[in-house]
């Protein structure tokens, strides 16, 4: 097939998932997966995350369509360059919690048995309470908070990941803030 043919036809492809037409995502789909996941596995090098991350492309394609500007090349490459920011997202998300959880591993020191539960038992409370507290923010803020602070995500890579402009992934990480704030401070108080 021509050049013009695939363009045009990728483009009456985008229009009619633009119109909700869920066959014209199943063709592109059926077309393109094995290139999305072909190059998300070979960044992740783990066949499940591939699979996550290939679900992410076409979710993002059917919910931003108009994001595809066929003037600047085909579909298959615009897919294929999500499908690579994706994953590359998802490594370097990994690789800080790693870094993260590593950072939180403190020395062995020797305590009593009573001591270990106390600790343990406090830090428990303390990650339900704030999940617990994060869940009452509006779910656009609660997962900008959850990308950047619990994934190690900077606003910019939060703006990526939501499909937003910085300034909005900046808007709702301040909001959220002070939101979690405004509750994590009205709890203390109820608690005294």
């Amino acid at each position: 097939m021509p050049l013009g043919g695939r363009s045009d036809r990728d483009a009456l492809l985008l229009a009619r998932i633009e119109a909700g037409d869920e066959r014209a995502l199943a063709t592109i789909y059926d077309e393109h997966s094995a290139v999305v996941f072909g190059i998300a596995r070979r960044v992740t090098r783990d066949e499940h995350l591939a699979g996550d991350v290939s679900q992410e492309v076409f979710a993002y394609l059917w919910e931003l369509p108009s994001r595809v500007d066929l003037t600047k090349g085909t579909l298959r490459g615009y897919l294929a360059m999500v499908a690579h920011r994706r994953a590359v997202d998802e490594v370097r998300r990994r690789e800080s919690r790693s870094r993260a959880e590593a950072a939180l591993v403190l020395p062995e020191v020797e305590e009593s048995p009573e001591v270990e539960v106390a600790d343990r038992a406090a830090a428990s409370w303390r990650d339900q309470r704030l999940s617990a507290t994060l869940a009452k923010l509006p779910v656009d803020q609660g997962t900008a908070l959850r990308l950047a602070y619990f994934d190690g995500l900077t606003y910019k890579q939060v703006a990526q990941a939501l499909g937003i402009a910085e300034g909005t992934a900046k808007s709702r990480l301040r909001l959220g803030l002070g939101r979690l704030r405004t509750l994590l401070d009205a709890e203390f108080k109820g608690a005294i």
